[in-house]
């Protein structure tokens, strides 16, 4: 199991390194290259022949990368210019980083929590008016694009019917108390019930956008995983031993099932913070989505660099948690 974490982790710092190689290629192309992707309009001679040098860009390439790297390593890339200026950028990372961790998880246990059951029952009831009903759903889910599915939700629930907050993550009337970040925890911490409750209210209509896609992959994913494993010989050899239902069932047919689910849920995970960018965006929700948009609209490149990489850095861990939850479930998965 060592070995299996060790190699999984050497292949996750081979990936990083060559996408710092990659980013450092694309801010090298940027015209005016790196100093005016971190000075933007405050670009002065004397500020760029300062920054030029604080840099080492009159060195050659390879001392140039191993200077990006080590700055990468110790968080300094320059000032925001656009999305809070003059915030350090890689702060505006970590302001931003609560709302999406916040916005991703909720997202992702709704995604679980319905799609895994869902997918069960209607593969044990393979058919039947269920099973066509939740298949026909799932369809939908993948083929309505996120950010529409976010303008409808927001117009019926937000707009017309006015059930739920339009934008934000909480009311700014509130003056609630942070801890976290995590606005609902911050509330229950403090004991803020309120603040805990508008909070959760903000969240649930770009929760519901953002889940959509993941839930009819985990969906489709379980009911063809359970279906599959109904078939198999361990399965039948389960039942002519006698084994009662609820044995095969929980011992047998979840336990093997679940194996191709997990992977899917780390996937998803990792892939709601590009579903975030449109999300985010559509309901004014201050996260990490919203700022990549942001710094991309207005060449904000410092912010950008430092969300690029931390995208990519999160990522990576995510999949190594689910390689690692995946050799956990089948031991197999260690020798290959």
């Amino acid at each position: 199991m060592v070995r299996f974490i060790v190699r999984r982790m050497l292949q996750m710092v081979l990936v990083l390194v060559i996408l710092s190689m990659l980013l450092f290629a694309w801010l090298k192309a940027l015209p005016g290259g790196p100093v005016s992707a971190i000075l933007g309009e405050r670009a002065t001679p004397e500020r760029r022949a300062a920054l030029e040098a604080a840099l080492g860009l009159d060195q050659p390439v390879y001392v140039q990368y191993l200077r990006f790297v080590e700055r990468a390593l110790h968080g300094e890339f320059g000032a925001s210019t656009q999305v809070l200026p003059g915030e350090d950028a890689f702060q505006v990372f970590l302001i931003r980083l609560p709302a999406t961790i916040e916005l991703a998880i909720c997202a992702m246990v709704l995604a679980v929590v319905l799609g895994i059951p869902l997918g069960y029952f209607a593969a044990r009831r393979k058919g039947s008016a269920l099973d066509s009903g939740a298949v026909v759903f799932s369809l939908i889910g993948v083929a309505v694009p996120v950010f529409f599915t976010a303008f409808l939700l927001k117009y019926f629930m937000a707009v017309e019917w006015q059930l739920l907050p339009v934008s934000g993550r909480q009311d700014p009337s509130l003056d609630a108390t942070r801890v976290t970040g995590l606005f609902i925890l911050d509330g229950l911490l403090t004991r803020e019930w309120d603040a805990s409750w508008d909070a959760f209210r903000h969240l649930i209509l770009p929760a519901v956008a953002l889940a959509t896609i993941p839930f009819a992959i985990i969906f489709r994913i379980t009911r063809a995983s359970v279906l599959d494993t109904m078939d198999a010989d361990f399965v039948r050899t389960a039942e002519a031993k006698g084994l009662t239902a609820s044995v095969i069932r929980s011992r047998h047919v979840l336990r093997n099932a679940m194996l191709p689910v997990v992977t899917v849920i780390g996937l998803s995970l990792g892939g709601l913070l590009a579903g975030a960018i449109l999300t985010e965006t559509v309901f004014s929700f201050p996260g990490i989505g919203d700022a990549i948009y942001q710094s991309q609209r207005d060449k904000d490149y410092a912010v950008l660099t430092v969300l690029i990489l931390a995208s990519a850095a999160i990522f990576v861990i995510i999949n190594l948690l689910v390689d690692i939850a995946y050799a956990v479930l089948d031991p197999r998965i260690r020798t290959r």
